[in-house]
C-alpha cells in the first residue's frame, strides 16, 4: 500500500465509497445526498492537498489536509479521513493519519485539530486518542446520528510541533 497525492483521474474511484460514507449520515456531517460534483468539490478542490492509499492501481482510502483558520489560526490545519468498506480493519486511518501528521510539519503547520468527530464514532476516536489526540471540547448533541439520535461531537486536538 502507498500513499501518493490524489490526482483527478482518482475521483471516480474515490466518489463510491464517499457516496457510501456520506449516505449513511454515521460519520460525517455531509449532506446525505450530496453529489458527485459537489463532493469532488469539497474532497479535491477546496483542501491544501488530497491523498490517497491504493494498493496495485486500486483506491482505497484518501485524506485531505487543509488550513483550519484563517491569520492567526493558520499554524493549525484540518484533515478528514476516509476508508472504502472493502479495506477497513487493515490499518489505512492508521497510516494516512499518520502521514498526514508528517505532511503537516513539512507544510508549516503546529498542530492539527479534527473539528467534528461524532461520539457515537467510537472506532475513530479510540484511533485518534491512540494516536495522541486529546478531546479538548465537547459540543453537547451537535450530530443527529440516523439510528442513535443526538449525539455530542467532539474537537479533537494534537500538538505536532517539538517546541511549544
Amino acid at each position: 500500500m502507498q500513499i501518493r497525492d490524489a490526482k483527478d483521474s482518482d475521483w471516480d474511484q474515490i466518489w463510491p465509497f464517499f457516496q457510501d460514507i456520506a449516505q449513511a449520515a454515521e460519520t460525517y456531517a455531509y449532506e446525505p445526498d450530496i453529489d458527485k460534483h459537489a463532493a469532488q468539490n469539497l474532497w479535491m478542490q477546496l483542501p491544501r492537498r488530497t491523498f490517497v492509499a491504493e494498493e496495485d492501481g486500486v483506491v482505497l482510502g484518501s485524506y485531505y489536509i487543509k488550513t483550519n483558520q484563517a491569520g492567526p489560526g493558520n499554524h493549525v490545519c484540518n484533515c478528514g479521513y476516509m476508508v472504502s468498506s472493502a479495506a477497513r480493519g487493515r490499518g489505512l486511518a492508521t497510516a494516512m493519519c499518520e502521514h498526514s501528521q508528517r505532511l503537516a510539519l513539512e507544510l508549516g503547520y503546529k498542530a492539527m485539530q479534527f473539528n467534528f468527530v461524532a461520539s457515537s464514532n467510537e472506532g475513530a476516536v479510540r484511533l485518534w486518542r491512540k494516536l495522541g489526540f486529546d478531546i479538548v471540547g465537547r459540543i453537547p448533541n451537535a450530530f443527529n446520528h440516523p439510528k442513535q439520535g443526538y449525539v455530542d461531537a467532539f474537537v479533537m486536538y494534537k500538538w505536532l510541533a517539538a517546541e511549544s
